[in-house]
């Protein structure tokens, strides 16, 4: 049996990991690791075949449509007024984005859309949403139209009853969808994902057009 030296055993061994990295290399570049572009901090769903298309009335009766807001990156967050924690943040976090991102700030568009239309009157969802920003748009539609548009954009909600009639709460999906310039959907992003990131994915989708 023919032996090798330890020399030899080195040179090998060197040899093997040296093609390994390369191949470990090869893959990250197919997968686009290390190709230059940063990661987007939400989940990418570009191409997505869902939350494509929204057309709602507005607190004021006007109806609203994602087209109308082209050149702008927009960012959809479905809840309701009564929501004691992830709505306010999640418009807080984004107001305070817009604010972080100066001059640029204008052409980011926050869309609220209620999942409980009994009780969001227009003047109540208009008046909530503004407190946040002025620019923001609050939606409102039926009952059927509500769950219409929330099947359209996968996200759950669930009435949760309370001691009261009046007093019931809302399950619902904790996630914004963000859209670029050009109004197709591009990410959506977790409730507790935090501002800073916010803002590194809408400087991103901003520098794109």
């Amino acid at each position: 049996m023919r032996r090798v030296s330890r020399s030899g055993r080195r040179r090998a061994l060197a040899l093997a990991v040296g093609a390994g990295a390369a191949l470990l290399l090869g893959g990250c570049d197919r997968l686009g690791i290390g190709a230059g572009k940063p990661a987007f901090q939400g989940i990418d769903i570009t191409g997505a075949n869902y939350a494509s298309a929204l057309s709602l009335p507005d607190a004021q009766g006007r109806v609203r449509t994602l087209s109308e807001f082209k050149g702008k990156v927009v960012v959809v967050f479905f809840g309701f007024t009564q929501c004691p924690d992830v709505c306010p943040t999640t418009l807080t976090e984004l107001e305070a984005a817009k604010r972080a991102l100066g001059a640029d700030g204008a052409r980011v568009q926050g869309i609220f859309v209620t999942v409980d239309p009994a009780r969001d009157t227009p003047e109540i969802l208009g008046a909530y949403v503004a407190a946040f920003d002025p620019s923001f748009v609050a939606l409102r539609g039926s009952d059927e139209q509500t769950l219409a548009t929330a099947k359209a954009f996968k996200i759950y909600y669930n009435k949760v009853e309370g001691r009261t009639p009046g007093t019931y709460t809302i399950d619902h999906t904790a996630g914004s969808y963000v859209y670029d310039t050009q109004g197709r959907v591009r990410l959506f992003t977790r409730h507790g994902t935090g501002q800073a990131a916010l803002v590194s994915d809408l400087k991103r989708l901003l520098a794109e057009g």
